[in-house]
């Protein structure tokens, strides 16, 4: 590394030579596809930036400077530019750096980014803080164009344009190959009108033209249509932006030209920057959707070494249920939000393209274009991460329930995620959605009780959720197929006499097995698996509680979460006993591996066991000093 590890932050930058950049930037590529090949991540789109971050770095003067980007998938080079250089190989790791964007971590991540499409929004509202305060440090929003797709991102371009705020939005365009006409073309049409001669002129033809009236008008109206084929940015030019582009942007010399003089310019500026996606790493720029978000992987070859074994995940038996019964019912559709391999919705694209969707980043959408398709009478499936699905609260209660609408919903990655960390993380879900009337919420325990849920679910005519974790199931067999479940009662798994269990979801096993070793300390646990979250099984409630102690176990938040309903429940009937709750804590949960978080969570086997052993022997202890006073 010849200039790396001399870089402490952007000041250092600056003291190379622009042609001495090029070496940096291939020196920072190299440390980002080391470092994620051992921790996995999100390579291909920040290698792809990393030449444009390098440059905006070398231009403007982070941190006076706010340089703000969409969901921080693009923003590894920013770290290692701006002091993390050294830290960089713990990036995703526990108590190591985050693989997004933390104002807590770093001054110069002025925004903190998780999620897509929130870039725009937040660099409008730091630039008009920024003039309110009569300050003058530039405003810089990096979107890549897969943000663009988010209704967000639109909201934010209009209230941009009307507010005239000094701000450079710069468009990372990755989704195509930079062929020499189109890199020259751009390089020539960006010097063109940064010297505004191609502005002027066109202002000038406007003022000609419009001195015919009525024919001018036309020929204006002709001389737009003709300009969206000349000039790919005419709708940010009509939006009141200044577009500029498309560029090559892994081209250091000519990205520090233009940004230099892109800089002075007052008002909103638009630059199209295009890039191509795992630049500079063969395996990523030939599947660059595999190395978007990869897990650890050998770097000669590309290929994954992060050990799977034999057991399934539980995307994988989503996506396989849902062919089969898309097979036998020709109404199911199936919906996604720019994420069909995530959610495993590629295999049903590409066997049933015509009843496959992906929105794009725009859940909002997602959730209110299946209201449409279900009140015609399809079986709209959308499947989207629960930590994504917190954007759609209003079209679940408005669009869905209110009109009681069989929409199924299918939250992958419900519950912890690990290494992506707090932004991912799917614990609030049950809490958002379960006060909606109408709704109802299954919570598999395992893999093979996912596709009977999934059956059911489109079975049942009314609005239902089906939350399941990320990763790879339990080892349980799945065979024959999905059935339809009739009977929404909790199942008993174990009986037991000093207590009772209810679990839901993936913490269903953790507590049997709990229960099991309780056992051999002479602690006798029932346990019961609650399929449903909503409707709860009151019977079974108030018949377990009878034991003297009630403990739930879910990995949800505690407020509003699982063990809360159960305890709402106990109240309506007027029912008094002793109870345990074990969820997430009222606090985000930092990254890590999921088996790590869990154990620090108190919610893996030994924890939950030891939790309820505390609980059990403190209340026996109180008994007996009872017995003893009286």
């Amino acid at each position: 590394m010849k200039y790396l590890f001399n870089i402490k932050g952007p000041k250092d930058l600056k003291k190379l030579a622009v042609p001495e950049l090029n070496v940096l930037a291939d020196e920072i590529r190299q440390l980002i596809i080391d470092s994620i090949s051992k921790n996995g991540g999100h390579l291909a789109s920040s290698l792809g930036a990393t030449e444009l971050i390098t440059a905006l770095h070398y231009v403007y003067n982070a941190p006076y400077d706010k340089i703000v980007f969409d969901t921080g998938h693009q923003a590894y080079a920013h770290k290692i530019i701006t002091g993390r250089a050294d830290k960089f190989h713990t990036i995703r790791t526990k108590n190591g750096i985050s693989g997004f964007l933390k104002r807590n971590e770093s001054e110069y991540d002025c925004f903190g980014a998780g999620h897509a499409s929130t870039a725009l929004s937040a660099a409008c509202g730091i630039a008009e803080a920024r003039d309110l305060l009569n300050q003058d440090y530039k405003v810089v929003a990096v979107v890549a164009d897969g943000s663009m797709t988010g209704g967000m991102s639109w909201e934010a371009l209009q209230n941009i344009g009307h507010l005239g705020s000094d701000i450079l939005v710069v468009l990372n365009d990755n989704q195509m190959f930079i062929s020499h006409r189109v890199g020259q073309l751009g390089k020539i049409l960006t010097k063109i009108l940064t010297l505004g001669s191609v502005r002027d002129a066109g202002k000038k033809v406007e003022l000609f033209l419009n001195r015919f009236q009525y024919w001018g008008k036309n020929l204006i109206k002709f001389a737009r249509r003709a300009k969206v084929m000349f000039f790919p940015g005419v709708i940010f030019e009509e939006m009141g932006f200044s577009y500029f582009g498309p560029i090559n942007g892994h081209n250091i010399p000519e990205l520090v030209e233009v940004l230099g003089y892109l800089k002075n310019i007052k008002g909103p500026v638009f630059l199209h920057v295009v890039t191509k996606k795992g630049k500079g790493y063969e395996p990523a720029e030939n599947k660059p959707i595999g190395f978007h978000g990869t897990g650890k992987f050998d770097i000669e070859t590309g290929k994954n070494t992060k050990f799977s074994g034999s057991v399934v995940s539980f995307t994988k038996v989503f996506s396989d249920t849902l062919l089969d019964l898309a097979s036998e019912n020709k109404k199911i559709v199936a919906i996604t939000a720019s994420m069909p391999e995530g959610t495993g919705l590629d295999a049903f694209r590409d066997k049933f393209p015509d009843r496959y969707y992906d929105v794009g980043i725009a859940e909002e959408h997602a959730l209110t274009f299946a209201a449409g398709l279900a009140s015609e009478g399809l079986k709209p499936v959308v499947a989207i991460y629960s930590s994504f699905m917190q954007r759609a609260y209003d079209q679940v209660m408005h669009d869905i329930c209110l009109q009681n609408l069989p929409v199924v919903i299918c939250m992958d990655r419900a519950g912890i995620v690990g290494e992506d960390g707090p932004t991912h993380h799917g614990v609030f879900d049950i809490s958002l959605f379960r006060n909606l009337p109408e709704l109802r919420i299954m919570a598999p325990s395992d893999e093979d009780d996912l596709r009977h849920c999934l059956a059911t679910a489109l079975n049942c005519n009314k609005p239902v959720v089906v939350r399941y974790p990320r990763g790879a199931g339990f080892g349980i067999e799945t065979k024959g197929s999905a059935r339809v479940i009739e009977d929404a009662s909790a199942v008993k798994i174990k009986e037991g006499k000093h207590l009772s269990i209810f679990a839901c979801g993936n913490r269903v096993w953790p507590s049997y097995n709990a229960a099991m070793e309780l056992e051999k300390e002479g602690i006798s646990a029932s346990v019961y698996y609650f399929r449903y979250i909503k409707p709860l099984d009151m019977k079974t409630i108030r018949e377990a509680s009878e034991c003297g102690l009630l403990v739930t176990v879910e990995d949800n938040v505690l407020s509003g979460g699982f063990g809360s309903a159960v305890l709402e429940a106990l109240s309506d009937m007027s029912i008094k006993v002793e109870t345990l709750r074990l969820g997430i804590p009222d606090r985000f949960v930092g990254q890590g591996k999921m088996s790590e978080i869990y154990e620090d969570l108190g919610l893996d086997e030994k924890g939950i066991k030891l939790n309820i052993k505390s609980k059990f022997e403190s209340m026996t202890e109180k008994n007996i000093k009872g017995e003893k006073h009286d």
